[in-house]
């Protein structure tokens, strides 16, 4: 409290002394925005309201503040100047959005806002006559730095003895952002609370089930700022949990402030306390049918997964293994393809049930989430990387760890199985194969027991071939006999392997920037002198010892150099088409203009993404069509968790990427979504479609 209440008095000297002036009535520039008084009706009737509006257009990244700012800032004030004949209303706030800066939850917004204000003319104004409204306005724009600002804003107007139309340009301005006001609470919705014992519960009642939710507070000091806020839904809306304030000490009367829903609108709300309903086990949305059908979609799926680009390495050490096993006796086969099976679902498991806890703790997170962590994804890259040294014959993992104990070398054949089958599973993560995107959207939006079952689909269907080859004795006698060409295949295999290394590289590079790059590739020089030094001496405690320490070297750096030099930026796109960056906010300007929006939901550790996007959005044909057709291309770059794109993925029915959606201009017609694998004839299809709209 103390920290909050010193940080505020600091702002507000700040805005004593700094700021920016000006008398006039354009558009004022400031450090990182502009700010405007802006009316559409500039003539105005005597005796009636009319609404003028305070808006800022602020550069990227930065932002300015809701009536409550959250853990520090200062909110925009105005000071008015007013002509006899008119009068004012309070400053409206839109419905913000939350800004984390550290371990501080900031409340505000980015890019613009439009902040009403009511007004009315008096009747003693005669018609012809022009007043001017001077208004003082101070504000606060932030980033990881604050600049305080001020400007002396005018506003013209004349009384008009008739109507006049207004000015469209700003007409539009003020119907768009005036979206984004809260609305407000509908006469049947219902909203209470009751405390619980990290603080309090709150039961938004819509009559329908709703998936996310967020509350934002009126008031300061009642709840935590930068905590969590997990939903469960209900069959009839949902719960969110709210943590206390550390320096609240008692339960408030009520809890004012704004629910924001899935579809981004807010609602007013004095919540009371009261009853709130417990969370079900399972809802009641889907039907055994419907879990059954998307359950069959899922295994299809992930039968399919055994054919995209990012599960080919794996398919190259499981053939192996096939031709290496098939003198074998058929029970060990079978065995093999079980164990396989095993890693393939206990790693589903662990993902799934690892994601759920974390959307549970508030994050809105989607399929392949850990690929957007470059530190995971540095680990890949060295694990395939030492695991390709093995291959092309630099040193056999085997010897090593046969000098490490009898018991482990009898039982190395099925760990080797096992872990296969998790590397299966973990390569397979950036890939959405078709079908797999409606099963998926569909599983993370059910309670957990569902969700479960729906991957285990996924999980089934991606061991599902190698189990049946395993089971069917009589086809591996279509395999060639062991002998000197299988030391070429295993070698042929470090190809693809190391093939995917270098995406892997690529993909940290992208999300972890250059500078991090150089810790990622001394980290692979290093597991290159272990696996020489494991070469070099074979089966000796000593070298294996040496070998360890220098691959724990080898995975400490590239961590490092993530903590050290993170520095995010976004994936970068080489084709002719011009495309700009997704938010919400630009796909219903373009389609307030009557333009049809293409939205690409991409990511560069999506395998999947980068071979649609080569091959059929980079074609001179797709490219020249798209042009011609007058579509506004946005992209979706997912690389690095971004919650306005989580949370649209999630409102398509979506929760991973590659995700194609195509917004017809009308704002009344919902989106078409597109299939995972994309076509030059299903993009012209597409296209075709929208125009006969």
């Amino acid at each position: 409290m103390q920290a909050r209440f010193f940080r505020t008095l600091i702002l507000v000297v700040l805005l004593a002394v700094a700021g920016l002036a000006a008398l006039q009535a354009a558009p004022v520039s400031a450090p990182h925005l502009t700010v405007e008084l802006l009316t559409p009706t500039p003539a105005i009737s005597a005796a009636d309201p009319f609404e003028a509006g305070l808006y800022f257009k602020l550069d990227k990244g930065w932002h300015v503040y809701w009536l409550n700012a959250g853990d520090s800032g200062l909110s925009p004030t105005i000071k008015w100047t007013l002509p006899p004949g008119i009068s004012v209303g309070p400053i409206q706030y839109p419905t913000p959005k939350r800004l984390p800066l550290g371990p501080y939850m900031d409340f505000g917004y980015e890019n613009e806002v439009l902040f009403p204000i009511a007004m009315k003319a008096k009747a003693s104004l005669k018609p012809g006559q022009r007043e001017t409204i001077a208004a003082k306005v101070d504000w606060l724009v932030c980033r990881e730095v604050c600049i305080p600002g001020k400007a002396n804003l005018t506003l013209d107007i004349s009384v008009s003895p008739s109507k006049v139309d207004a000015n469209a340009d700003v007409l539009a301005l003020f119907e768009r952002l005036g979206k984004t006001m809260p609305q407000p609470l509908p006469a049947l919705w219902q909203v209470t609370f009751a405390p619980i014992a990290t603080g309090f519960r709150m039961a938004v009642i819509t009559g329908k089930r709703e998936a996310t939710g967020q509350f934002f507070p009126f008031e300061h000091d009642q709840i935590s700022n930068p905590a969590p806020q997990p939903v469960q839904p209900l069959p009839n809306g949902l719960l969110i949990d709210l943590k206390r304030d550390e320096d609240s000490k008692t339960s408030p009367a009520r809890l004012r402030g704004l629910i924001v829903l899935a579809d981004g609108l807010g609602y007013t709300v004095n919540a009371q306390p009261g009853t709130v309903p417990t969370a079900p086990i399972v809802a009641a949305s889907a039907s055994a049918v419907a879990v059954l059908r998307i359950a069959g979609l899922a295994m299809l799926g992930g039968l399919l997964l055994n054919l995209m680009p990012c599960v080919f390495p794996v398919l190259f050490l499981k053939g192996l293994a096939l031709v290496q096993s098939s003198t074998e006796d058929r029970r060990r086969m079978r065995v093999h393809g079980l164990v396989y099976a095993a890693g393939i679902l206990m790693s589903f498991w662990a993902v799934v049930a690892a994601l759920l806890l974390l959307r549970a703790g508030g994050r809105q997170l989607g399929w392949g989430f850990q690929f957007q962590s470059p530190v995971f994804v540095a680990l890949m890259a060295m694990l395939l990387f030492f695991l390709g040294l093995s291959l092309a014959g630099q040193f056999e993992i085997g010897l090593t760890f046969t000098s490490a104990g009898g018991a482990l070398a009898r039982r190395s054949g099925y760990a080797g199985s096992f872990f296969t089958g998790v590397l299966a599973m973990v390569v397979a993560t950036p890939c959405t194969a078709p079908f797999m995107g409606v099963a998926i959207g569909f599983a993370l939006a059910q309670p957990a027991v569902i969700t479960f079952f729906i991957f285990t689909a996924v999980a089934l269907g991606l061991a599902l071939p190698y189990v049946l080859l395993a089971f069917n004795p009589a086809w591996t006698r279509l395999l060639p006999r062991p002998g000197a060409w299988m030391e070429v295949l295993k070698q042929a295999t470090a190809v693809p392997v190391f093939a995917t290394v270098i995406w892997l590289v690529w993909v940290f590079t992208q999300s972890a920037g250059v500078n991090a790059l150089i810790g990622l590739l001394t980290a692979l020089l290093l597991l290159a002198v272990a696996g020489w030094i494991v070469g070099r001496w074979p089966a000796r405690r000593a070298a294996f010892l040496s070998a360890t320490v220098v691959v724990a070297i080898a995975v400490a750096i590239p961590v490092y150099a993530v903590r050290t030099a993170f520095t995010p930026q976004a994936t970068a796109k080489s084709n002719g088409l011009q495309w700009e960056p997704f938010t919400p906010a630009a796909v219903d300007k373009y389609r307030a203009l009557g333009k049809p929006v293409f939205v690409d939901f991409t990511a560069s550790w999506c395998l999947s993404c980068q071979v649609n996007e080569h091959v059929v959005l980079d074609r001179a044909d797709v490219q020249q069509r798209l042009k011609q057709s007058g579509i506004v291309l946005l992209r979706a770059d997912w690389t690095q968790h971004d919650e306005v794109i989580a949370q649209t993925l999630a409102q398509l029915g979506r929760s991973g990427v590659p995700t194609y959606a195509i917004y017809p201009a009308s704002s009344t017609q919902p989106p078409r979504l597109l299939p995972e694998v994309l076509t030059a004839g299903i993009v012209f299809d597409a296209l075709n479609a929208l125009q006969q709209k």
